[in-house]
């Protein structure tokens, strides 16, 4: 079974490209219309991790002094975690490799997306950035508020519209607590462009490669919209189009992620026998469960017995979050279905109660970037009918709420940070080396957008990995195609792709 990325599991939602203060220049650097001191990078002890990360070790870390609104004439000033990962080789003898991380909100420095098998600095540096907002940088819009309802809502109604009024009251709670010293819409994406830019010239460096994951990969076109002369190659894991951004590709994706799973189980002879209806019997969970929840009580390990309630929407988002353990899924409904709601509450409580996770995130992040880049671009009648479309034969409560960013609305009502500019949402073209990598089993940003966004390259490597799910760095084959492109980025070794098949799923015995 492919472990659980825990990246994915608490950043389930990719957003993209930023308010924009001032014209950029052509050359990729900041506005000039206002005087703000040359970027600065200081060196420092390494971010503290709540867990080892060797990488870490030996790395040259410090922080990037950056301004906090690029726009105000020497105001304020954030500081960003950086880490440098030598090469083996010393000196190196490629250009470095720098890491643009996902939710919005993931932490770069201490939760890297580089597996402890797959050697990418044999002869580059790597660097890592905590993009402002993120936990290891300052200050950091985490949200312990909105994570204690998360770690709640488990034993409330996914759906209710009072879960809807606990979820508002935290924000409002972070927002009224980070707003007394931030200016909340300062953290965007394209201030975090140009972090990005300062980063690249307060280390000396002229040309380097780009890893982006999930909501990285928003970034990492704006970046390259921007600084393009600088880019060597380009990767992109778990793609989401800047020109598509709304709240209803959520629904698209889970739509096509959890479809693409029912059919692998029908293609394997054990899985159609044993489950023969799977996703009739998932659409038809989903409405049973919006009329007559659920309630059960799990042990999650390191916090004991925990209230669990199922109903449509809840079970809707789990089959999203399967898709990171994909042999559970059939049998997890099938004992559903015959009564038993343990195992999927168990992994639904898992996910979202597991205390270690409540730093992971900077939840305040997440929130302005979506409601400053996503939710303003689409009306909420255009959200539903979208969401009719992905699920027609859901019932209207669980279609009322897109996946993953349930009561986005009135969260975004009470952060109360402006709307972004639409020319921000431009799409963007290039000729570099471009590596577009998605899983099959991707719900949370599905393999459609990547051939998307491939078609505005002409240099690309497209590649979807059967039976993975979001965030190829953490798949075997995936991480080994990421190693390749950046030796070769004009023929990466893709061999492992037409040998990977989607894991068999787990087969309960016959019922009597």
């Amino acid at each position: 079974m492919r472990s659980v990325n825990q990246f994915a599991m608490y950043a389930l939602v990719l957003l993209l490209l930023g308010t924009a203060c001032a014209r950029p220049t052509k050359d990729g650097s900041p506005p000039t219309t206002v005087a703000n001191p040359p970027p600065e990078f200081v060196d420092g002890p390494c971010a503290t991790t709540s867990h080892p990360v060797p990488i870490l070790d030996g790395a040259h870390c410090g922080e990037l002094i950056v301004p906090a609104d690029r726009a105000e004439e020497n105001g304020a000033t954030l500081r960003l975690a950086v880490a440098v990962v030598p090469s083996r080789i010393q000196p190196p003898t490629s250009d470095p490799l720098v890491f643009l991380m996902g939710g919005p909100g993931q932490d770069g420095v201490t939760n890297p997306p580089i597996p402890e098998d797959i050697v990418l600095n044999r002869d580059r540096d790597l660097i890592l950035l905590s993009q402002r907002g993120t936990p290891s940088s300052t200050p950091a819009l985490t949200c312990p508020e909105i994570y204690d309802f998360y770690a709640r809502r488990v034993g409330l109604l996914y759906d209710a519209p009072t879960t809807g009024e606990q979820y508002v009251q935290a924000v409002r709670a972070c927002r009224d607590r980070l707003s007394a010293d931030v200016d909340l819409a300062a953290f965007n994406t394209n201030e975090s462009v140009y972090d990005v830019i300062d980063l690249r010239k307060a280390l000396g460096i002229d040309t380097w490669n780009v890893y982006s994951h999930s909501y990285g990969t928003q970034l990492a076109l704006s970046y390259l919209a921007h600084d393009a002369r600088a880019v060597r190659s380009i990767a992109f894991d778990g793609v989401l189009p800047n020109s598509a951004v709304d709240v209803s590709i959520l629904g698209t994706s889970a739509r096509e992620g959890i479809d693409t799973m029912i059919a692998a189980c029908a293609a394997q002879p054990a899985c159609l026998q044993r489950y023969p209806d799977l996703g009739a019997t998932f659409t038809r969970l989903v409405g049973e469960l919006a009329a007559n929840p659920v309630t059960t009580t799990v042990d999650v390990p390191g916090i004991g017995a925990t209230q669990v309630v199922l109903d449509g929407g809840a079970l809707l988002n789990w089959a999203v979050s399967a898709t990171h353990f994909p042999t559970e899924f059939a049998a997890g409904l099938d004992e559903l279905d015959h009564g038993n709601p343990q195992p999927i509450a168990a992994r639904w409580a898992e996910i979202w109660s597991n205390a270690d996770q409540a730093g992971v995130l900077a939840w305040g992040l997440l929130l302005s970037v979506v409601c400053q880049e996503w939710v303003p671009f689409e009306t909420p009648a255009e959200q539903l009918r979208q969401a009719r479309e992905s699920f027609p034969e859901f019932p209207a409560s669980v279609q009322a709420h897109t996946p993953q960013l349930p009561f986005i609305r009135e969260a975004c009502a009470v952060w109360d940070v402006p709307a972004g500019p639409e020319s921000a949402r431009a799409v963007v073209t290039s000729d570099i080396p471009a590596l577009v990598l998605s899983g099959s089993f991707d719900a949370q940003t599905s393999a459609r957008w990547g051939a998307e966004i491939a078609q505005n390259f002409s240099r690309s490597t497209v590649v979807v990995v059967p039976g993975a799910a979001h965030g190829l760095y953490a798949d075997p084959c995936g991480a080994a195609v990421i190693a390749s492109f950046f030796d070769n980025p004009e023929r990466p070794d893709t061999r492992c792709v037409e040998e990977t098949e989607p894991p068999p799923f787990d087969i309960l015995p016959p019922r009597p």
